[in-house]
């Protein structure tokens, strides 16, 4: 752990890899401590403040910008770089602002959305989830639908494919590299670990 980190209140950011049950520590620990929980509501309200479709919101967040995807901005279809890169911008700069509104409006957990770099000045508590690539196929084919059916190969490739399109989202508007151990203060490896138990330790360390 990061023995320089000040907190104020408690603002927890968690940053994960994809299948490494960074959403149910998110989940838990919030309930454990009685605060606020946010992860894909904060992609919802960005949708409504920029008057984009969530689903195009939430591709460039889950995908990185593009200057190529084709938009619908109010009624007004736009095809070209400069006005899909202005939206892509548009996205990033409401997410800070969001992310900043939610954290001195309580104390909360923040799922993604690059939340630790955009707080970085109110000293989070900074928390990456990791696990090796066996235990995170293991915890996708638990939560995934009955008609999903991937291949050994093909769910490797779609870890790997979604956790590369965090870190490019990631890189190109904080310049920071995704998943550096450095730019957090606890590190998290749920490797065969009990979620549950994982959290209690967790909790203690905020409360």
């Amino acid at each position: 752990m990061n023995q320089e980190m000040i907190h104020m209140g408690k603002i927890i950011t968690i940053g994960r890899e994809f299948g490494s049950g960074g959403r149910e520590v998110g989940k838990r620990l919030s309930d454990e401590l009685g605060i606020a929980y946010y992860d894909n509501e904060i992609i919802t309200e960005i949708a409504k403040r920029t008057e984009l479709a969530e689903g195009y919101v939430q591709h460039v967040m889950e995908n990185g910008p593009t200057a190529l995807m084709p938009i619908t901005i109010g009624r007004t279809f736009y095809m070209g770089a400069d006005p899909v890169m202005e939206q892509n911008n548009a996205i990033y700069r409401e997410q800070s602002l969001l992310v900043q509104e939610l954290a001195e409006k309580s104390d909360c957990v923040i799922v993604g959305r690059s939340a630790d770099y955009i707080l970085r000045d109110k000293k989070p508590l900074r928390l990456f989830i990791y696990a090796d690539m066996e235990s995170r196929m293991e915890r996708c084919r638990k939560r995934a639908p009955e008609q999903e059916h991937f291949t050994d190969k093909e769910l490797r490739r779609h870890i790997q494919d979604v956790d590369k399109r965090r870190s490019k989202y990631y890189q190109f508007f904080t310049g920071q590299t995704w998943g550096e151990k450095l730019n957090y203060d606890l590190c998290i490896n749920t490797s065969g670990a009990n979620i549950e138990d994982l959290v209690k330790v967790i909790a203690k360390l905020v409360k």
